[in-house]
């Protein structure tokens, strides 16, 4: 006897349409787990630095520190600024293992890449590269948000993820109890690759899930560079505004 429905692509998209938002908590009827009213009033990113991402009050622009100090890597890919709920769903997505909220925005995050592929704002990667985590702090959280993040976009952009290149073999202060100058000086040999012979000639993307400072990103990317990486990009959820802004 045949106990599953006969038609499975009717029942497969009834589930697919009975979701809660996990933003506002009510139903949707959209194919994710986030409503169309939420969707339009999350905080994206408008204008913005062409280099980092950071927020600013006209399209087109590259900020002073850009121009001052250009980092390793080429650009950097976010599509909101981290506040309000942004914030909030990353902290619990990677402080509180709520692991559908991580999934949401990677999900989210990468039809934002997509967009950008398709209108040649932005040139595919040949592999996505998650930011390492030291291995005691590992050890104490349990699991790496930008490793699950770079999984989940790797699988629906269809790009290879390559987990284990980068390495963090020491520890280091937490980036967030840092200012710019302090986060740099924590930073100095901090990484490591493994099979540095692997990178030459090749276009990587770093996939984080917030830019601060970018400096994390920098020293992964003068990294890559010094092995032989072509080109360096950083994917990441949000970016915080200028302190003060």
């Amino acid at each position: 006897m045949h106990c599953q429905p006969s038609y499975k692509h009717e029942v497969y998209i009834w589930l697919k349409s009975n979701q809660t938002c996990l933003v506002c908590d009510e139903h949707t009827e959209t194919a994710h787990s986030i409503c169309n009213a939420c969707e339009t009033e999350l905080p994206w990113l408008m204008d913005q630095c062409k280099v980092c991402a950071l927020p600013l009050p006209m399209e087109g622009l590259i900020c002073g520190q850009c121009q001052q100090q250009p980092p390793a890597f080429k650009q950097v890919a976010a599509p909101w600024t981290y506040s309000f709920p942004i914030d909030s769903l990353i902290s619990r997505f990677k402080h509180q293992a709520k692991w559908p909220l991580g999934h949401l925005l990677a999900h989210l995050l990468g039809q934002f890449l997509q967009d950008r592929y398709e209108n040649a704002e932005l040139t595919r990667p040949d592999s996505l590269l998650p930011v390492p985590m030291a291995r005691k702090r590992l050890q104490e959280r349990g699991y790496n948000q930008a490793s699950m993040l770079a999984r989940w976009l790797g699988k629906n952009l269809e790009i290879p993820v390559e987990e284990h290149l980068l390495l963090r073999p020491h520890e280091t202060v937490a980036q967030q109890d840092l200012d710019a100058k302090a986060r740099k000086r924590n930073l100095l040999r901090a990484f490591a690759l493994n099979h540095g012979d692997q990178v030459e000639g090749r276009h990587l993307a770093l996939v984080d899930d917030v830019l601060t400072t970018g400096a994390t990103a920098d020293s992964l990317a003068h990294l890559l560079l010094k092995a032989g990486a072509r080109q360096v990009d950083v994917y990441c959820l949000a970016r915080t505004p200028k302190p003060g802004t």
